[in-house]
């Protein structure tokens, strides 16, 4: 809020019965189901509003969309939905939180306070990079950090992945049935991942495991063509060399984005939250988890829709059986 005298910023105070803090498809559903329950929900979109789908192109795996349908495009219709129902949306970022007593105190990053009844957390998780700049370049082109989402995209033409732990060889194997040829980059000279899961990779005859070797760069006019290898990097025996390729695959693991929430619910030793059982329940009575947060496995738009929608019931029970606050 403006004062016009003095032309600074009055901190804002409010209520609500739901917040929802994060988007993409968890927190846009979350806030459907709470509106058409007439929760009357607030939702900050956060740094990324729409989630990780707002940098995905071509999305084939949701179901409704026979033709395929790109990730900005289906998070817009998402954000519409919500929209219709009376969700309320906002395109800020919550910066403190308070979960030691209800209703909880929630700070956003111009200082406004919301005291809220129940909150759905839905902040996503973020894939790590290696840092290079060609993998911003190529992001959509070329680049993903997710196989299931786009390796019907790589038929018959050639891929890497990078990494060397259980998620690097299932994402492998996976696209082994897609590719014509998959090279596994390994920094290290062994495979981090379980005895089953190496054995897979190494009896795969179109997987080629490229240990000791690191990816520098990456080329292509339109799009990914190839990478630019590194081999025994800082030893007397390091060399350099290409190899052809059309998709770069990381797999190097994801990163909950929870740091907010530490020391107020609990997370696991990698920063997801953990819940109860098959529901969205937190450890903290009236705050609830949806989305990749909370999910280290399956990182997929249809499951985090689902327990978006399972966020915002269990937001519903739990305030008709607290109907006093």
């Amino acid at each position: 809020m403006l004062n016009r005298k003095t032309q600074s910023y009055i901190m804002a105070e409010e209520k609500t019965r739901v917040l929802v803090i994060g988007s993409g498809p968890a927190g846009y559903t979350a806030g459907l189901y709470a509106s058409r329950a007439n929760l009357q929900p607030v939702i900050y979109e956060g740094n990324q509003p729409g989630g990780q789908l707002m940098q995905t192109t071509e999305i084939e795996n949701f179901p409704g969309y026979p033709e395929g349908v790109q990730g900005p495009e289906m998070m817009e219709h998402f954000r519409q939905q919500a929209l219709r129902f009376g969700a309320e949306i906002r395109s800020r970022v919550i910066t403190k939180v308070d979960f030691s007593s209800r209703p909880f105190r929630c700070e956003d990053e111009k200082g406004d306070i919301i005291w809220a009844e129940t909150v759905i957390i839905s902040t996503g998780a973020s894939a790590k990079y290696l840092g290079l700049p060609d993998e911003e370049k190529y992001r959509g082109l070329g680049v993903s950090a997710c196989a299931t989402c786009d390796g019907f995209f790589y038929r018959k033409k050639n891929v890497a992945v990078v990494g060397g732990g259980d998620t690097a060889c299932e994402e492998a194997l996976y696209l082994s049935t897609l590719a014509k040829k998959v090279y596994l980059i390994v920094r290290r000279g062994v495979l981090r991942a379980s005895e089953v899961m190496q054995r897979r990779v190494k009896e795969k005859e179109n997987i080629e495991i490229l240990f000791h070797c690191n990816t520098e760069g990456l080329f292509g006019e339109d799009g990914v063509e190839g990478a630019h290898i590194v081999k025994n990097i800082g030893t007397p025996e390091e060399s350099r060399f290409d190899i052809e390729i059309d998709g770069f695959f990381l797999a190097i693991g994801h990163r909950p984005n929870t740091e907010i929430f530490r020391g107020q619910i609990d997370l696991d030793e990698e920063g997801y939250v953990k819940v109860k059982g098959a529901t969205t329940l937190t450890n903290v009575d009236g705050v609830f988890a949806a989305g990749d947060c909370a999910d280290p496995r399956y990182r997929q738009a249809i499951s985090a829709a689902g327990t978006g929608c399972r966020a915002a019931l269990d937001a519903e029970k739990f305030l008709m059986e607290h109907s006093e606050l």
